[in-house]
């Protein structure tokens, strides 16, 4: 479904290194790595906020020179680490300016629905007419995921959306995001610093750092290789 192998450099550093990706169709991959390694930039590329080297391919179609909003139409969702809600507006207005500006022909009864339905789906109903400036961290994330949910997309890359989570919170969110995938058939391309959690709920791992692919597979076979142990703990990997 996604593929790509990818350079990207700001100056004289290389960010990303030749690094090669694919996720499967209604998969739920997850992406790892030490701070700095490359994640979020990798991210960045693929819904066109960067120009990387390479190539990037959606459903077979090189996206790697398309602009953001074209990679958007196609089918790229896409959640942020620090969520930026319209805080003029109602949490139920958030979801319904990007189901409108999806599908302008639709009415306002309609996208009102439809909106409260991914509300409900999320847990944050209860939270629909309250301004979004009110909500806190937890339910800013869960909105960021409501609004990249109603632009249909094919795939959703999803940018640490459990950091801050108490341990309820997190059986809770990673029980949603497999939903997400079982319920709604949408791909997911995960971020996350909470190892614990996504290597519960993923079927395949892709592990950075300083900017290069170290390992790709199952996850609890990535979690014992060594050149993964040491990227995370520091451990020189040829003692």
């Amino acid at each position: 479904m996604l593929d790509g192998m990818v350079t990207m450099s700001f100056g004289g550093l290389k960010a990303l290194d030749e690094v090669e990706f694919s996720v499967q169709e209604e998969s739920i991959c997850g992406l790892i790595g030490p701070n700095g390694s490359g994640k979020t930039t990798l991210f960045n590329c693929i819904n066109g906020i960067l120009r990387p080297q390479g190539y990037i391919k959606f459903l077979g179609v090189d996206i790697i020179k398309l602009k953001p909003h074209e990679i958007f139409s196609l089918g790229i969702g896409r959640t942020y680490q620090i969520p930026m809600p319209f805080t003029t507006m109602s949490v139920l207005e958030n979801v319904m300016v990007g189901i409108l500006f999806k599908r302008r022909h639709l009415s306002i009864k309609d996208a009102k629905s439809e909106a409260v339905h991914f509300l409900d789906f999320l847990g944050l109903a209860n939270k629909a007419n309250l301004n979004a400036s009110l909500l806190n961290m937890v339910e800013r994330k869960k909105l960021e995921i409501a609004r990249a949910l109603v632009s249909e997309p094919r795939i959703v890359l999803l940018d640490e959306p459990l950091s801050g989570l108490s341990e309820s919170e997190l059986r809770k969110s990673c029980e949603t995001i497999r939903r997400i995938r079982d319920e709604l058939g949408i791909t997911i391309f995960w971020v996350e610093h909470v190892m614990r959690a996504l290597m519960k709920s993923v079927e395949k791992v892709i592990v950075l750092d300083h900017g290069k692919k170290i390992a790709e597979g199952p996850p609890d076979v990535v979690a014992r290789e060594r050149c993964v142990i040491a990227a995370y703990l520091g451990e020189n990997v040829n003692a």
